[in-house]
C-alpha cells in the first residue's frame, strides 16, 4: 500500500504533471468498494472540484500526516490515501475506479483502491471533513523534526511489551509508516520484528531510529519500492530487502533463507541470521 516513500514520488510528479490543469468533472464511488471512504457525500465531490485548477501537492505534510497525498484544487484539498495513475489523452481508462478527475486537456487522474483507502475531498479550510488525518498532524521522519529526541519520546510512550513491528506499523504511532517499509527498516538495523523493546539495547534502539531515518530516504529518492507503482504506473527504483518479491531468493547479507509469518494482522519478512530473535 501507500506509505511514506511513496507519497513523496506521487506528490512530485503531480507537482510536475498535473499543476496548471483545470477539472472538467469529477466522478467518485462509480464503481462501489467496501473499504473506500469519502468525507461526506461522493456525488457532490463534482460539484466541489468542476472547474478548479490543480494548484499544488503535497506529501501529507502541508495540511494532513504521512501516508497520505494532499491535491491542492485551489480553495479544495484531496487527501488521497490509495495508488493514483495519471492517463494521458486518448489512454485508456481503468475499467474499475474509486476517484475519475477528468481534465480539460482530455487527461485524466484516476484512483483505485486496492485493498482499502480513502479519497476525501473538502475546503482547505474545513478541518472537521478531514477527521482523524488532521487530528495526527504529527512529525514526517523525513523531516529534522522527527529527531533522536522525539524518537526517544515515542519509545518512552510505548509498552516495552510491545514488538519493534508493533512499535513502527500500529496506531498510527509514525503516520505513513506501514507494515511494508518496516521490513527494511527493522533488516538494516538488525532487529527482528517480533523483538521486545523492552529486550533492546541503547545502541539498538539508536541504530533503528537511523534506520527509520536512512532507509525511507532512499525508498524515496530511488523514486519508491519495487512493490509499488508511481503515477505513470512505473515500478519505484528502490529494490526492497524483504518483500514479496525477495522471498524466493536468499538473503543478500548471508545468504541464508528468508522467512515469512503472519504476525500483528499481516506478514514479516525476516532473514533468522541476520535478526536473531
Amino acid at each position: 500500500m501507500i506509505e511514506i516513500p511513496e507519497t513523496y514520488v506521487l506528490s512530485e510528479q503531480i507537482k510536475q504533471t498535473l499543476t496548471g490543469k483545470t477539472i472538467r468533472r469529477a466522478v467518485a464511488n462509480a464503481h462501489p468498494h467496501a473499504f473506500a471512504w469519502y468525507s461526506g457525500d461522493p456525488v457532490a465531490y463534482d460539484a466541489m472540484l468542476s472547474g478548479k485548477k490543480i494548484t499544488d501537492s503535497n506529501p501529507g505534510t502541508g495540511y494532513t500526516c504521512g501516508g497520505n497525498t494532499e491535491i491542492i484544487c485551489e480553495d479544495m484539498l484531496l487527501v488521497i490515501s490509495t495508488p493514483i495513475k495519471y492517463h494521458a489523452p486518448e489512454k485508456k481508462l481503468p475499467a474499475k475506479h474509486q476517484l475519475l478527475l477528468e481534465f480539460e486537456d482530455d487527461s485524466h487522474m484516476s484512483c483505485t483502491v486496492q485493498m482499502w483507502g480513502s479519497m476525501f475531498c473538502a475546503p482547505v479550510t474545513d478541518k472537521t471533513a478531514l477527521g482523524h488525518f488532521t487530528n495526527t498532524h504529527l512529525p514526517d521522519p523525513l523531516t529534522d523534526a522527527f529527531d533522536e529526541k522525539y524518537f526517544d519520546a515515542l519509545w518512552e510512550n510505548t509498552k516495552p511489551s510491545y514488538s519493534a513491528k508493533a512499535f513502527l506499523a500500529t496506531e498510527q504511532r509514525i503516520p505513513g509508516l506501514g507494515n511494508g517499509v518496516a521490513q527494511d527498516i527493522l533488516f538494516n538495523a538488525r532487529i527482528h520484528p517480533k523483538r521486545k523493546l523492552e529486550t533492546m539495547r541503547e545502541n539498538e534502539k539508536e541504530q533503528l531510529f537511523n534506520s527509520v531515518k536512512t532507509t525511507l530516504k532512499e525508498m524515496k529518492d530511488l523514486g519508491g519500492r519495487d512493490t509499488e507503482k508511481d503515477l505513470f504506473n512505473n515500478s519505484g527504483g528502490y529494490r526492497t530487502i524483504l518483500s514479496k518479491i525477495t522471498l524466493p531468493h536468499p538473503c543478500r547479507v548471508c545468504g541464508g533463507g528468508i522467512i515469512r509469518q503472519a504476525f500483528l494482522g499481516g506478514n514479516i519478512y525476516f532473514c533468522p541470521t541476520c535478526q536473531m530473535l
